[in-house]
């Protein structure tokens, strides 16, 4: 059993707070363009609900439309990795494995 820390069991002077952007770079299989599209709308309505989430914006590579970039605004970091931890999350993520990605999505976290 794994137990995730909340914000209150971590002690203040090791918890930093700092507003972050992920940005999440998604490379998917010929073809299925517009089913990803499509999927994001459900991902977009589970990170709308998520505590601490601000703001989700899909971006898509002009000279590579199969190339997309997801950035997500989060009030800071351990609300993000809340959000990735929970059901919500895996419940609007799973489809990734329904022959959408050719890959797996490389994150990266910028703190503010």
């Amino acid at each position: 059993m794994r137990v995730a820390k909340s914000r209150e069991s971590i002690e203040p002077q090791t918890w930093n707070v700092y507003m972050i952007t992920v940005g999440m770079n998604y490379h998917v299989l010929p073809g299925k363009q517009l089913d990803f599209e499509e999927k994001f709308a459900g991902v977009i309505d589970a990170l709308k609900a998520a505590p601490g989430h601000t703001n989700s914006t899909l971006w898509k590579d002009v000279s590579d439309d199969a190339s997309y970039l997801i950035t997500s605004e989060w009030s800071d970091e351990m609300a993000f990795q809340e959000f990735i931890r929970s059901d919500a999350f895996r419940a609007v993520t799973n489809w990734g494995k329904e022959q959408i990605l050719s890959g797996r999505p490389q994150h990266k976290v910028y703190k503010h």
